[in-house]
């Protein structure tokens, strides 16, 4: 098929606009199974997490179909209106949820390590009190949104820097984001909840012994595991 290379530097949404010309052009019919994501990223010259982004994006707009265990299937050839991805205004819940976690391995490494030298009683009592909410949450089977968002919040706070703060809450607004949603439909379950809560103790601990290394280690490990986990096959996803 005519796939004209697209530039590394670009964003998901340069993406997703190739894939409706595409559509649009009839070379992907509705009813139509896409190619496999690795196959999408090496045509289009991109990384696969750009490529599952913009997937994430045409699917909220309800141009393609994610079965998990099949593939991924043309609904509609139409572009939305106010499609996701042509939005002139660029805010954090437009964007694209791996390329979000892979800036939070590197921005919130180093607040946990700042935490930890920093962190005063109010401050852990609050990144405990988190914990547990997420814990709660887990055991009454919702997603430990709330109490996930809570912890991350609490530790930049008790890093004593207000732009990396504001920064880490910019993230949180990000992950409230239709498309980090739909993303975590499929790749959030009881069992991700559970490892994400045991990382979550890792890096308390080695906050209450205000080790900034260990801190550091601790929340970049479980940020690289949560970017594993969302980029994991869509055969492994849960059937919906």
């Amino acid at each position: 098929m005519p796939t004209p290379s697209i530039e590394p530097q670009r964003l998901y949404r340069q993406i997703a606009e190739q894939l409706r010309q595409l559509m649009a052009s009839g070379e992907f019919a509705v009813g139509s199974r896409l190619p496999a994501e690795r196959d999408l990223a090496t045509q289009l010259g991109v990384s696969r997490p750009s490529v599952r982004e913009a997937l994430i994006a045409l699917e909220v707009e309800g141009m393609i179909e994610v079965r998990t265990g099949s593939g991924i299937y043309v609904q509609s050839t139409t572009r939305p209106k106010r499609s996701v991805s042509s939005r002139a205004t660029d805010t954090p819940a437009q964007w694209g949820p791996l390329e979000v976690m892979s800036a939070r391995i590197l921005v919130e490494s180093e607040v946990a390590a700042l935490a930890a030298n920093n962190a005063q009683k109010k401050d852990l009592q609050a990144i405990r009190a988190a914990l547990q909410k997420m814990a709660l949450e887990a055991a009454q089977d919702e997603v430990p949104r709330w109490g996930d968002e809570a912890f991350h919040e609490a530790i930049a706070k008790a890093c004593g820097n207000s732009v990396l703060l504001d920064t880490v809450q910019r993230f949180w607004l990000a992950r409230n984001g239709p498309l980090f949603e739909r993303l975590s439909d499929y790749f959030e379950h009881p069992e991700s909840w559970q490892a994400a809560i045991a990382e979550h103790q890792a890096v308390l601990h080695a906050i209450e012994a205000h080790d900034a290394t260990a801190a550091r280690k601790a929340m970049q490990k479980h940020l690289k595991q949560a970017h594993k986990r969302y980029s994991a096959s869509w055969r492994r996803a849960p059937a919906r």
